[in-house]
């Protein structure tokens, strides 16, 4: 199932589903990567998100209908796309304390102690369905059902670099002190993002993230 939806007037989302699905996010990825190793002219930019392909167009070449006409023979190849096995990222983190001062609350939301929090987080492989927000911040999904929790009412005005958040169905790390509203759990020494390096995000999407508690 697939369907455009116009966002702009030089804009167009492609969507592969209306819930979070890994089946969604292996088609956004296959387009996106078909689309950057086969550019369209008067395409400027993609954004991927959990289960839609925003692309951006130059509305002076193209108009939507031109766009949706290329993607249909795009889509129609998108089996032929062999994607290379996901990368595996290990991300220690000291979780608690000052490091997790919202960890307690998630755990009382849920009528779990702490340790079970810190054990349901660290029991899974995430998935990086996209990069947003700030440059090198992931959105993970796989957070364990039991771990969804709501945003803070009010958003601290500055998160650490490296805190370790739940935000509803989802979990991430802020790569930089900046505002936000995610949960606190932990947080990492591991720099998410390195402006040294030509691979300057930590994280790609594609990639399966494991936490692990460290001291």
């Amino acid at each position: 199932m697939v369907w455009f939806e116009s966002a702009s007037d030089q804009t167009l989302l492609v969507y592969f589903d209306r819930q979070i699905t890994l089946e969604a996010h292996v088609r956004v990825v296959k387009l996106l990567r078909l689309l950057e190793s086969q550019p369209v002219a008067g395409i400027r930019n993609l954004h991927p998100a959990y289960c839609s392909l925003l692309i951006k167009f130059d509305p002076l070449l193209l108009t939507h209908g031109d766009v949706e006409t290329v993607l249909h023979s795009y889509l129609d190849r998108l089996e032929e796309v062999q994607l290379p096995e996901p990368r595996e990222v290990e991300i220690p983190v000291r979780y608690g304390g000052d490091y997790g001062p919202d960890l307690n609350d998630v755990a009382a939301i849920h009528g779990i102690t702490p340790a079970q929090v810190i054990e349901l987080h660290t029991s899974v492989s995430y998935v990086v369905y996209f990069l947003g927000f700030v440059p090198g911040f992931a959105y993970l999904g796989g957070l364990p059902e039991a771990l969804a929790t709501p945003r803070l009412p009010t958003p601290r005005r500055s998160v650490p670099a490296g805190s370790v958040g739940i935000g509803g169905n989802q979990t991430g790390v802020y790569p930089f002190a900046t505002p936000g509203g995610w949960r606190l759990i932990g947080r990492t020494p591991v720099a998410m993002f390195r402006p040294d390096r030509n691979e300057k995000s930590m994280l790609s999407i594609g990639d399966r993230v494991r936490f692990t508690p460290c001291r």
